[in-house]
């Protein structure tokens, strides 16, 4: 049997699409997953599949003397990831981007090891930029992405059969809902928001007026308001699909991970983008994109106060069935079997 590597990291959005693929051809091949000490590490081991660890590498996006260190600890994550592979003898290597694929995409480029990524945002991370220049081909879920680049392919966001079937009731049974509310859930990311957390709880109140809440904190937030009424909050969710088919109606991020799983299960959002203090501002064009295509609302984090929060949720709410449609109305979203033809295209 053959083997594909998989490597990616560091949040969640960078591992579900890769196990979204291996979970349809796993009969197929043998997967090995090789990342960071991370978000991967704990999730991947969960799934069964071989885990291979490497030192990660990160850019900050301000000046550091860690980044002086840069070319040295990529280089012996390079020799580390080339030992491993020299090892495993892989077919393929499928690359999600992030810090720690760029040293594995590297080794196998120079081990002659085809190597497909895939971008998920509608411009190009730092990673994937590297990473575009060692690899046979790159996947983009945005068509816009990929155009002018004969290396890249439009394929559309990988989607987990899981939150296509998620059971609404499994959530019900976890807190005491008022069945008259309508049911909103709101998710930071895998890691957490601290601005979009403490919009909640500022306004705990008025939200649990009007809507039962289910609260997708990340591992790290603080709070004091696990027992109010009609408002449930939990640090991380396994079982996504389960929270998301209980939703209305959504306030998230907008990585473009959660937002197309959002969107393939036809989820009004309200979208508030992290902020271009602290990123590239690749969700902002995220967000602007689905805006422009009539699927959410969204606030910028430097415009929003208690009541614009609250006010732009009423407003996807009320106008839920709108965004719904022009939803269905667009293009198919879960597209694993484009990626999958071109691995065993390349395979072969």
């Amino acid at each position: 049997m053959k083997t594909i590597i998989l490597t990616g990291g560091g949040t969640a959005g960078h591992i579900y699409p890769l196990l979204a693929i291996e979970e349809r051809i796993k009969k197929d091949y043998k997967f090995i997953f090789i990342g960071g000490n991370g978000m991967e590490k704990e999730i991947i081991k969960k799934s069964g599949i071989d885990f291979y660890e490497i030192p990660t590498v990160k850019l900050e996006r301000k000046f550091t003397v860690k980044n002086l260190l840069i070319p040295f600890k990529l280089i012996n994550s390079i020799y580390r990831a080339k030992k491993m592979l020299l090892k495993t003898k892989p077919s393929l290597i499928l690359s999600k981007g992030g810090f720690v694929a760029v040293p594995v995409a590297i080794a196998g480029a120079r081990l002659n090891i085809p190597v497909i990524s895939h971008e998920s945002d509608l411009t190009f991370g730092l990673a994937n930029k590297i990473i575009l220049k060692k690899c046979n081909l790159m996947c983009t879920t945005f068509a816009k992405t990929a155009e002018n680049n004969d290396k890249c392919l439009f394929t559309g966001q990988p989607i987990r059969k899981n939150l296509l079937t998620g059971d609404k009731n499994k959530i019900w049974k976890m807190a005491t809902f008022d069945s008259q509310k309508p049911n909103l859930l709101i998710v930071g990311g895998s890691l957490g928001a601290k601005f979009i957390n403490d919009m909640v709880w500022n306004n705990l109140d008025n939200l649990t007026k009007k809507y039962n809440v289910v609260h997708i904190a990340g591992k790290q937030a603080q709070n004091n308001h696990h027992k109010a009424k009609n408002y449930l909050q939990v640090d991380y969710a396994e079982n996504m699909g389960d929270f998301i088919a209980f939703a209305d109606i959504v306030v998230s991020r907008a990585g473009s991970g959660a937002i197309n799983e959002f969107l393939a299960c036809r989820k009004p959002m309200l979208l508030i983008p992290l902020s271009k203090k602290c990123s590239r501002g690749d969700q902002i064009d995220n967000a602007k994109l689905f805006k422009k295509q009539n699927f959410c609302e969204m606030i910028e984090e430097e415009n929003c106060d208690n009541a614009k929060f609250l006010y732009s949720i009423d407003k996807v709410y009320k106008n839920r069935e709108i965004f719904k449609q022009n939803m269905k109305n667009s293009q198919p979203f879960d597209t694993c079997d484009k990626i999958i033809e071109q691995i065993k295209k390349m395979i072969k």
